[in-house]
């Protein structure tokens, strides 16, 4: 997938303890480890509200975008100029 959480690196950084966010925005640790590992379809905004205060960060801290190798960029798939001359 090409979108990749960095939660625990933001965890780190902030000396947080995954147990201790779970508990001070609401969600459970199990959900929590589900959203760190990546094996989420998607996340609520106000759950990414409740980190990104928590944490002191901003969504793209905690997210990174890194497509797959092989894809078009959105400009190619959209003009068709992948492979041409």
């Amino acid at each position: 997938m090409p979108i990749i959480v960095r939660l625990d690196v933001m965890l780190a950084l902030r000396k947080v303890r995954s147990k201790e966010l779970a508990a001070d925005i609401g969600i459970t640790e199990a959900n929590l480890s589900l959203l760190k590992s990546g094996k989420v379809k998607g996340i609520r905004f106000a759950t990414l509200e409740a980190i990104c205060e928590r944490l002191q960060c901003q969504p793209g801290d905690l997210l990174e975008y890194a497509p797959d190798d092989g894809s078009a960029t959105v400009d190619e798939s959209l003009t068709g100029a992948a492979g041409s001359p």
